[in-house]
This record gives structure tokens, C-alpha cells and sequence, in this order.
């Protein structure tokens, strides 16, 4: 059985424009052990999927479709059955760590929390185990350190210490929310490696979120891109590098700067803006951007057709597109 199932997810949101369906029809499963990224745009759905895993979603927010967890179905729980799941089953590292660190806490304090809300650790229990997990997470003399708080910590410190208490409880499935977005190159190897390591090391599930393909590429076997709420293309992570089959996805992999390229020269960008998801259309929600686009587009939603073994795009015109040689962005 599969630790993660979600089946025909629908997220819709109330806006001052009207509804905005956020995600549109996500299907897709987990295994223990495995791997699998999110990549695409800011604003295609990433984070409001892994919000909607985490029961976090805006209270006007309407869910239908199932999401299973270890067998058990989460929508419609309350709020006080989600949190006996988040911090415990399911560890989060958010993006921000400034913003997922309370300031006026220790961080001894904030790691420790969840081993005694889920572990039901005494106070002197919980902290000696905060200062393991620290130790394991590379924070340089834990045990000194672990009554200082997150303003006296590196950007680099601070995103570690919130893997630790992603880890405290030893979940089943951990979700990364672009944990590497505000540190540099060096220290976001560092931090990638050390969540591979982990992950590997206690046979968790990992949801990898990222807009950084070298990222999805290095740490996932499977992966899906997401535009507008949908997920327009899925596979083995190295089989969707290899085909590229949606034109959305060309139009990723082409604007990336490459070490071939001419001084001065224009990355290739995918034509038009994102549309405000109240605006998107009823068929797919590429069309109009896309170079491939017909009436069909606009009017349904293009199914999923199989490229490739477990590999999958919705898009009406993929003989199309894999007729144009070097197709990129949807332009033909």
C-alpha cells in the first residue's frame, strides 16, 4: 500500500475576483522510501499541494478528491486530528526558516517541542535529544548553543535547525518547500546532501519541492512539473529530462543558462505571463502561451497520454511537438 495516495484532488479558493481553483484533478502516489519533486513557476501549485497534504490550507479553502495517508483518508479531519499527523507522521521544512522559527524562542526550545507534544518526552529527556538531533544536523557545539536564539544563528544554521525539527519525531513522509531558496550554492549542496542523507538513513518518503531543475535532477526519481494547478507532465525523473514532452516543460529546460552559451546572449523565454488562476481556461491551462495552441485547448482538458514507461503528459498535440526539432517554450 502506498504511504502517500491522492486521487482527483480539486483545490479551490475563495478570491476577491471569484473562485480559484488552485488545483485541478492531482493524482499521483508515494511510496515509502521513494522520492518524488515538484517543479515549476511560482504560483503553478506546488506549495498549496503539499498545504493541502499538510491540512494547512485557508479556511475558505474547498478540497474535494481523496488524499490518503498510510490508508488514511485526511480530508475532512479536523484540525486537532491534522495535528497529531504534522510534526509527527509528516515533517515539513518550510522555505523561509526565518519565518518558521519563532523568534523569541530558543531554538533548544523549538526542536524540543514536538518530542514532547508527540513523544510525550519530559523536559530533560526532550532536550538532550534536541541537542542530539542539532549534533546530527551539523550545528556546531549543540550543547552550548541550544539556549541561543535564531537571530544568533547563519541563514545556513537556522534552515538545519529547522530540518531537525522536521526530523524530531522520525516521520514517514518529509516535505521540503524549497529548502535551499535563500542560501548560497555552497550551502545549499551542503543542506540538499544532508536531507539525502537523512532521508536514505531513516527510509522516510521525500516530496521535494523546487523551481531548480538541477535540483529536482539531483535528488528525486520522480518528478512532476506543474503549471495552473495542474500537473502537465509526470515520470521517472530521467526519463521526463530526456523526452520533454510538454511544451511547457521545452519552455523550462530552455530558459535555463547554460555553460555553452555566448556572452550577451538572450535566454529563450516562454511567451506571455502566468495568468491569475481566476483567469485560466477551461481546457488546458498552457494554451495561449503555448506556440502549439487550437481551438481544442481552450475548450477541454487534454487527458494524460503515456510517453514513456510510468511516464505521462496532457497535452492534445504531443505529436506535434516532438515533431519540431528542438522544440522549446511551444514555439515552433
Amino acid at each position: 500500500m502506498p504511504l502517500i495516495e491522492v486521487n482527483h484532488l480539486h483545490v479551490k479558493l475563495q478570491t476577491h475576483r471569484g473562485p480559484a481553483f488552485a488545483v485541478r484533478d492531482l493524482s499521483f502516489t508515494l511510496e515509502r522510501g521513494h522520492t518524488l519533486g515538484l517543479v515549476g513557476e511560482s504560483g503553478c501549485g506546488k506549495s498549496i499541494t503539499v498545504m493541502a497534504l499538510m491540512g494547512l490550507l485557508p479556511e475558505n479553502a474547498e478540497l474535494t478528491g481523496s488524499i490518503r495517508f498510510d490508508g488514511e483518508e485526511l480530508i475532512g479531519k479536523s484540525d486537532h486530528q491534522m495535528c497529531r499527523i504534522r510534526g509527527d507522521r509528516i515533517g515539513m521544512i518550510f522555505q523561509e526558516p526565518m519565518t518558521a522559527l519563532n523568534p523569541v524562542h530558543t531554538i533548544g526550545r523549538q526542536v524540543a517541542e514536538p518530542l514532547r507534544l508527540h513523544r510525550r518526552m519530559d523536559a530533560v529527556a526532550a532536550r538532550k535529544e534536541a541537542i542530539a538531533l542539532l549534533d546530527r544536523v551539523g550545528i556546531p557545539d549543540a550543547a552550548r548553543r541550544i539556549d541561543a536564539y535564531p537571530h544568533q544563528f547563519s541563514g545556513g544554521q537556522r534552515q538545519r535547525i529547522t530540518i531537525a525539527m522536521a526530523l524530531a519525531c522520525g516521520p514517514d513522509l518529509l516535505i521540503a518547500d524549497e529548502p535551499t531558496t535563500a542560501l548560497d550554492v555552497t550551502i545549499q549542496q551542503q543542506i540538499l546532501e544532508l536531507i539525502k542523507e537523512l532521508v536514505a538513513e531513516r527510509s522516510m518518503a521525500l516530496m521535494l519541492i523546487s523551481h531548480d531543475l538541477g535540483v529536482i535532477a539531483q535528488n528525486v526519481t520522480r518528478m512532476m512539473v506543474m503549471y495552473g494547478g495542474v500537473v502537465v507532465e509526470s515520470g521517472p525523473t530521467e526519463s521526463v529530462f530526456a523526452r520533454r514532452a510538454h511544451p511547457y516543460t521545452r519552455g523550462l529546460f530552455a530558459a535555463r543558462p547554460s555553460l555553452l552559451s555566448k556572452k550577451g546572449q538572450r535566454l529563450v523565454t516562454i511567451a506571455g505571463t502566468v495568468p491569475e488562476l481566476v483567469d485560466l481556461p477551461a481546457g488546458c491551462p498552457f494554451a495561449g502561451r503555448c506556440a502549439f495552441t487550437v481551438a481544442q485547448c481552450n475548450e477541454s482538458a487534454p487527458p494524460p497520454v503515456q510517453v514513456a514507461p510510468a511516464h505521462e503528459a496532457r497535452c492534445f498535440r504531443l505529436n506535434a511537438v516532438a515533431a519540431v526539432d528542438g522544440a522549446a517554450g511551444g514555439q515552433p
